[in-house]
C-alpha cells in the first residue's frame, strides 16, 4: 500500500509540473533586480500517510530563461521533522526553448493529519523567487480521505 501512495504522489507531481511549464511569472524577492529566469508558480501538492510520510522523495521546480549562474532550489516551511537537501540547476541545463524541470530533494517525516504550506524556493544568489508546495498528509490519498 505505501509504494501505491508514492507512485500515486510521484505520478501526480510529474503532472503537476509538466502543467506548470507554460505558466506565468513567479514571485520575485529581490527588489529591483532584473531576474532572466522565472521560478513558474503552480501549487504543487504532495499526498503522503500520516504513519509513514514519505522519506527521500522529490519536488519538482520548472525553470524558465537563462541565467549564468547556477539556481539554487530547497524546499522550506515542511512539517517538524521533513528537511530538504534541495537541489540545483545549472546555466547549461536550460534547453533551447529556455525551460527546465529541476528535482528538488525532500524528505517528509510522519505527521498529523492536515494541510502543510510548504514553501519551493529557487535563487541564484541575487534573485530570489518562491513557489507554493503543498504537503497533504491523510489517510487515503488515492481517494481524498
Amino acid at each position: 500500500m505505501k509504494s501505491i501512495h508514492r507512485g500515486a504522489g510521484l505520478l501526480f507531481a510529474l503532472a503537476t509540473a509538466f502543467a506548470l511549464v507554460p505558466a506565468g511569472a513567479a514571485q520575485a524577492s529581490a527588489a529591483g533586480t532584473a531576474a532572466t529566469w522565472t521560478l513558474n508558480p503552480g501549487n504543487q501538492r504532495i499526498c503522503v500517510a500520516p504513519e509513514y510520510g514519505w522519506p527521500n522523495t522529490y519536488a519538482l521546480a520548472s525553470v524558465t530563461g537563462s541565467t549564468v549562474d547556477i539556481i539554487e532550489t530547497k524546499i522550506q516551511k515542511l512539517p517538524p521533522g521533513s528537511f530538504s537537501q534541495g537541489g540545483r540547476i545549472h546555466p547549461s541545463e536550460l534547453n533551447r526553448t529556455g525551460s527546465f524541470i529541476g528535482f528538488v530533494h525532500l524528505s517528509i517525516a510522519p505527521a498529523p493529519v492536515g494541510e502543510y504550506a510548504a514553501e519551493l524556493r529557487a535563487s541564484d544568489g541575487t534573485t530570489t523567487q518562491t513557489a507554493p508546495v503543498t504537503i497533504s498528509v491523510k489517510e487515503d490519498c488515492l481517494h481524498g480521505t
